[in-house]
């Protein structure tokens, strides 16, 4: 009876229910025991991780109630979120709150929201419905790929200013949809060819432009300091690791994961979280692999593989073109950005200000997230419907025509 009403109440694909599962979990052992400093300076030491535990439960509630949706009905969400986040992302520059050097967020209510956040998820599900309408006998349409760019192209455009390593996520995640989604390979060529030239020329005038223009307070221009300084700290070898200066933040990670001593210092007994700025979000990473040691990173690294795999799994069993591109541009989102967050956090990238998605600490950031693991297990619900009901109707075939050959068997008897 509690087995059938578990089952009643949480629906739709069991392994990824255990991974968000598994992800929270984590998320308040590790996010207690890094915001220790916030505690510290504010004298509240259950302030931040009640904060934090809130917007779980709030998160586990979306989950949920998301989950029931038909997922159908997500179609309908481009129609208003698209034309919302250009209002909101254009709004950041004239009212947007500044967070380490950066104006991402707006006030709204006392609760900082982030607008790219709900961008990402529009144009995710704008580019699943695109291809899912426009797919033809071998390939998409190739206006499909226009139509796609202008989405894109528009929305990264407004959030790359502020926040470029979103813009350039985002974007990486379409170009993997369109892959799955069969656009042209010559159209997704020439694509490569004109973002690898643009890439090329942007570095090398970032790298160029003087120091003093660099640090210009031009609402367009002034993060070239900060992009020019983050590609010189990843480009330039050093022998020793800088502790006081803009590396702070690098090199206080590669210490709590060089001093993890493979099994990790327990829970709540992290000594770089009291040096790290941002130890509860864009280098949560490092903390869990001080304190869980290696055996606990990998561990939070297949939740995320496995994750990718199961969207995978429903996707290929899914009997229509937009719930499986939707799973999959969705997996592909939060993915992704855990694999850029962890290279950050063990030095294989330079610094984005990506957190690491169900597990650090915000509050639109996990919201967004929980939302889109909601999203993910109403298709799982409605592939697992179709499924069940194929099997029944040939189940149903498989019994008439094994009782026509008893009857017939019998008349000629």
């Amino acid at each position: 009876m509690s087995l059938n009403l578990f089952k009643n109440i949480f629906k739709g694909d069991k392994v990824i229910w255990m991974i968000y599962f598994f992800l929270s979990l984590v998320s308040i052992i590790e996010v207690y025991s890094a915001t220790s400093t916030l505690s510290y300076k504010t004298g509240d030491y259950w302030g931040p991780i009640l904060s934090h535990s809130i917007f779980i439960f709030l998160g586990a509630l979306l989950v949920w109630g998301i989950h029931l949706i038909p997922c159908r009905w997500f179609k309908l969400l481009p129609v208003l979120m698209l034309p919302l986040s250009f209002i909101l992302l254009i709004a950041v520059y004239a009212i947007g709150v500044e967070e380490n050097d950066a104006a991402r967020w707006l006030p709204i209510f006392g609760i900082k929201f982030q607008p790219s956040e709900m961008a990402k998820a529009a144009v995710i599900i704008s580019v699943a419905q695109i291809l899912a309408a426009m797919q033809g006998e071998k390939q998409a349409n190739p206006k499909a790929f226009k139509y796609i760019m202008w989405i894109t192209v528009s929305i990264c455009g407004l959030i790359a200013p502020e926040n470029l390593s979103t813009a350039a996520l985002l974007f990486g995640v379409v170009v993997l949809m369109m892959f799955i989604g069969r656009i042209s390979l010559v159209q997704l060529t020439k694509m490569f060819v004109i973002i690898g030239l643009f890439l090329g020329a942007a570095v090398t005038t970032i790298m160029l432009v003087p120091k003093d223009s660099a640090e210009s307070t031009s609402a367009l221009t002034h993060r070239l300091g900060t992009w020019q300084n983050r590609i010189k700290s990843h480009l330039e070898h050093k022998d020793t690791l800088d502790l006081t200066g803009k590396d702070a933040q690098t090199a206080h990670a590669q210490i709590a994961i060089a001093t993890s001593n493979v099994v990790g210092k327990m829970p709540g007994n992290s000594v770089e979280r009291d040096f790290l700025p941002q130890a509860y979000s864009d280098f949560i990473y490092a903390i869990i692999i001080e304190e869980m040691g290696l055996e606990g990173g990998v561990f939070v690294l297949m939740l995320y593989m496995f994750l990718l795999i199961r969207a995978g799994r429903i996707a290929s069993h899914s009997e229509r073109n937009f719930p499986a591109l939707l799973i999959m541009g969705l997996a592909l989102l939060l993915v992704c950005q855990a694999l850029l967050n962890m290279m950050v956090a063990v030095g294989l990238f330079p610094v984005t200000g990506q957190n690491l998605p169900l597990i650090s600490r915000g509050g639109s950031s996990m919201l967004i997230n929980c939302c889109y693991i909601g999203m993910m297990l109403s298709i799982s619900r409605y592939v697992n419907k179709k499924q069940e009901l194929k099997m029944g109707i040939d189940t149903a075939e498989t019994e008439n025509s094994m009782t026509n050959m008893y009857y017939n068997d019998e008349n000629m008897k």
